[in-house]
């Protein structure tokens, strides 16, 4: 199966997408832009970043396109996407430093685990929570890039922790239940 396919393109332009979204975070100011504008322009492409990882896999699964570049690189372009984001947030001051260590810390375990568990020839699908957890996380940078509600940033990003939190003890428990 051809590995450059819509879903795969998808995916690295995601994986583009991380450099510049994390460049116009904190690099400021650029040329006499106004910060606000950065912002803008950063939560901007956030979202065609964020609303890629939905069709990628959908497109994917419907048109039997998913391939082995794909299974790696769909979730390593959410952990850029993810990680420019949130260290971006860090450097401008607008997310919680704990909060980020927790989400960064279990989604490093998590693929860690992962790996080990597709090293036995098996697979961890995402669970429900799970995707609510991501969606958590992507509303939480939105609100925080744009910052027009911080509060309402700061609720979802510790929304997100405590998502992250329950999803990654949910992965590790079913791990430890299936080792052999």
């Amino acid at each position: 199966m051809n590995s450059l396919n819509l879903p795969n393109i998808l995916a690295w332009a995601r994986i583009a997408a991380a450099p510049i979204i994390f460049f116009l975070l904190v690099s400021r100011p650029i040329a006499g832009i106004h910060e606000t504008w950065l912002d803008y322009f950063a939560g901007l492409l956030f979202v065609f970043a964020a609303i890629t990882d939905f069709f990628d896999g959908a497109i994917a699964r419907q048109f039997n396109q998913s391939t082995k570049l794909g299974a790696i690189l769909d979730p390593l372009a959410d952990k850029l996407l993810m990680l420019a984001a949130f260290l971006g947030l860090l450097a401008i001051d607008r997310a919680n430093a704990w909060a980020i260590f927790i989400i960064l810390g279990r989604e490093f375990f998590i693929t860690g685990l992962r790996v080990v568990v597709a090293g036995e020839g098996r697979d961890v699908a995402a669970t429900q929570l799970a995707k609510w957890k991501t969606g958590a996380q992507i509303a939480a940078c939105i609100a925080l890039i744009v910052d027009w509600l911080p509060y309402v940033g700061s609720i979802l990003l510790w929304l997100a922790v405590f998502l992250t939190l329950i999803t990654g003890a949910q992965y590790a428990r079913e791990y430890a239940r299936n080792l052999t």
